[in-house]
């Protein structure tokens, strides 16, 4: 046996040597790239179909892999679809095109956008750049195919914390089976290498178990998955303490438990804190908190849409609800506050709960309030209000003005897909303008998070992202690889449409 390898062994170089030199076969696949019109970039979340119903979406870059055996060498026709895009129709009212796929060629589609708002790229989620690998393009993720064993993840919370970018996330799927993380998944993240901005997605190095699966950042044993909201910091120290509101739920608005997590540095996860009363309806910070000091007093602000809840940025005052006050033209008993003018009087107190935009809604449909009494009903072009449905608000440097990003609640065609922006002179508002950045047919996009540590230009240019999901939708066909994740946005602040979002200067 020694002496047959031995010969095996001494034969090897010598059939490589004969071995006959040919040229590698051509790739596969036939490249389709679709780019934006305006920008040159390549467009994700595009659907190409065959007039046979077989759909490809392009990833990341905007390409799509193609190689069908029954379809390559001939003519194939491409419907081109695509939220908030369009693609110029023939003479007969088809928006496609017709190409010839050739392994190893290539084509390049150009989109124009409707959209204010530049869709970016998937930030997570499995085959980000998949198409980009099968072709050989490049790409800028160090895992651009799968990263954490993460297929899909809900609603996004960031922060800068301790001169990292933090990311949190709430239900996360994973590919070994159907149950996924529903504790909580984190990571930390940097910008691709060779770029200077987010225009090419972010890194992300995951937080995992043994199994390299994502590890719950709030471990319990207690049944029910945990979502987290209120991430901040509280403190005006460099070394200020990490936490988070935290909703242990039962089921999709019912609660076991709810209350406050810290962040523990040396463990990479939540520890619980505080446990809230059950029948603690308001007390406590949702959405993604501001700070803004009135008085000398610096306040932690917060809220699922608006910033109407309050806080004085202190540890010890964030964990006592005796601390909190909450922004309202109402008494506890629902009537309206009035000025010695007659006007609906907005003010902090501590007895009744926030105001929201439903419940102004409501009240100027029951006469009760004035439109232009209203802080957080922002008209839209057609001079309804725009009912914002979760969100951000966020100071802006360049504008000098308070920005809304948020969905808009029973909006069209979407009604929870449509996004709006919106500018005022202070975060509690009034809202008085909102224009549509961005569309979607039948597709649910909600959450969506501005973050400032990303704006470019000094503010000009910024990036937002979502969760799009067929959740709430009524669509019966989620789209592959990009249903249930995260995707980024940018929107230039100096875009001639939105101007109608404006606010008169003082």
């Amino acid at each position: 046996m020694k002496h047959s390898m031995l010969l095996a062994g001494l034969m090897l170089p010598l059939l490589s040597a004969v071995r006959p030199q040919t040229t590698p076969p051509p790739a596969p696949y036939f490249q389709i790239r679709v780019i934006d019109a305006q920008t040159g970039r390549g467009v994700p979340l595009v659907t190409l179909r065959t007039t046979n119903e077989l759909a490809c979406v392009t990833d990341s870059n905007g390409i799509v892999a193609f190689n069908e055996p029954g379809l390559m060498r001939q003519k194939v026709f491409f419907t081109v679809t695509s939220d908030g895009y369009d693609f110029p129709a023939d003479h007969f009212g088809y928006h496609g095109a017709a190409l010839t796929p050739l392994a190893g060629g290539h084509a390049v589609l150009t989109l124009t956008r409707r959209n204010i708002a530049e869709r970016i790229c998937r930030l997570t989620g499995e085959g980000i750049y998949s198409d980009s690998l099968l072709t050989g393009a490049s790409v800028p993720l160090r895992s651009p195919a799968l990263s954490g064993h993460v297929m899909g993840q809900d609603t996004a919370f960031a922060v800068m914390y301790r001169g990292r970018m933090l990311w949190l996330w709430g239900d996360t799927a994973r590919p070994s089976y159907p149950l996924g993380n529903f504790r909580t998944t984190g990571a930390v993240a940097s910008l691709p290498a060779g770029h200077t901005g987010a225009d090419a997605g972010l890194d992300y190095r995951y937080f995992t178990d043994a199994d390299g699966d994502p590890k719950a950042m709030c471990p319990t044993t207690q049944p029910g998955p945990i979502w987290i909201s209120g991430l901040t910091t509280a403190g005006k120290t460099a070394d200020a303490p990490l936490f988070a509101y935290y909703a242990r739920m039962e089921s999709l608005d019912k609660k076991h438990e709810h209350g406050w997590v810290r962040w523990d540095d040396v463990q990479n996860q939540f520890r619980f804190v505080k446990t809230l009363p059950l029948d603690e309806p308001w007390r406590f910070l949702e959405g993604h908190p501001i700070r803004q000091s009135e008085n000398g007093v610096d306040y932690l602000m917060g809220g699922f849409t608006y910033p109407v809840v309050r806080v004085r940025n202190d540890p010890k005052a964030l964990l006592d609800t005796a601390q909190y006050e909450a922004y309202t033209c109402l008494t506890p008993k629902g009537d309206i506050v009035r000025d010695a003018a007659g006007h609906a009087l907005y003010r902090w107190q501590k007895e009744a709960p926030p105001i929201t935009p439903q419940r102004e809604a409501e009240l100027v449909r029951q006469g009760k309030l004035k439109l232009d009494e209203a802080h957080f009903l922002p008209l839209d072009a057609q001079g309804s209000p725009a009912l914002g449905h979760g969100g951000s608000v966020t100071w802006n440097p360049w504008r000098r003005k308070w920005l809304l990003i948020a969905t808009q609640q029973d909006g069209k065609p979407s009604s929870l897909g449509e996004i709006v922006y919106a500018e005022a002179d202070d975060p509690c508002g009034p809202w008085r303008r909102a224009i549509k950045i961005m569309t979607h047919e039948k597709y649910t996009f909600y959450n969506p998070v501005h973050h400032p540590f990303l704006d470019q230009a000094g503010g000009r240019v910024i990036y937002f992202e979502g969760t799009y999901t067929a959740e709430f939708s009524g669509n019966p066909h989620p789209t592959p690889r990009y249903n249930y994740n995260q995707i980024l946005y940018r929107l230039n602040l100096d875009d001639p449409r939105l101007k109608s979002a404006r606010t008169p200067e003082h």
